[in-house]
């Protein structure tokens, strides 16, 4: 089964309530970002690697993806190319330390609706989940 054909609501989530798959590998991170998210969400699915990433927003069909750019163990973007091309309609928000303008590019190239920095997930997570489901263009921002 792929993202792709007609949109189901996640099955784990309760009627009409919105679902998010959190996908980190540290866990005290993950921990503070979910507490973020659930005032944002209905379901939040957190997951440790890009197979489950992979996997779980395959099967759930989530609206969203929060997804920590180190998530792969071999640092490239091609899990990334790969959730785009089964999931093109998922949004896809990545959070980083990296503050370098080519990390940035190369992720929102690579198909990321938006990139937050790490630092910043307290004051800017919430409002890029609204420009991204708002329809708004966030690529251009910073």
């Amino acid at each position: 089964m792929t993202c792709t054909g007609k949109k189901a609501k996640c099955p784990v989530a309760e009627a009409n309530l919105s679902c998010v798959l959190l996908a980190d590998r540290h866990h005290g991170l993950t921990e503070a970002v979910r507490g973020l998210l659930e005032t944002a969400f209905g379901t939040v699915i957190m997951v440790a690697d890009e197979v489950s990433l992979l996997e779980g927003a395959s099967r759930l069909r989530p609206d969203m993806a929060v997804v920590d750019l180190s998530l792969a163990r071999d640092s490239g973007l091609g899990w990334l190319r790969t959730l785009r091309k089964s999931c093109p309609d998922l949004k896809v928000i990545l959070i980083s330390v990296h503050d370098e303008e080519s990390v940035r590019s190369a992720a929102l190239a690579a198909g990321a609706d938006a990139v937050v920095l790490k630092r910043a997930i307290a004051t800017d997570l919430l409002a890029a989940i609204e420009e991204c489901t708002s329809g708004h263009d966030v690529k251009g921002g910073g």
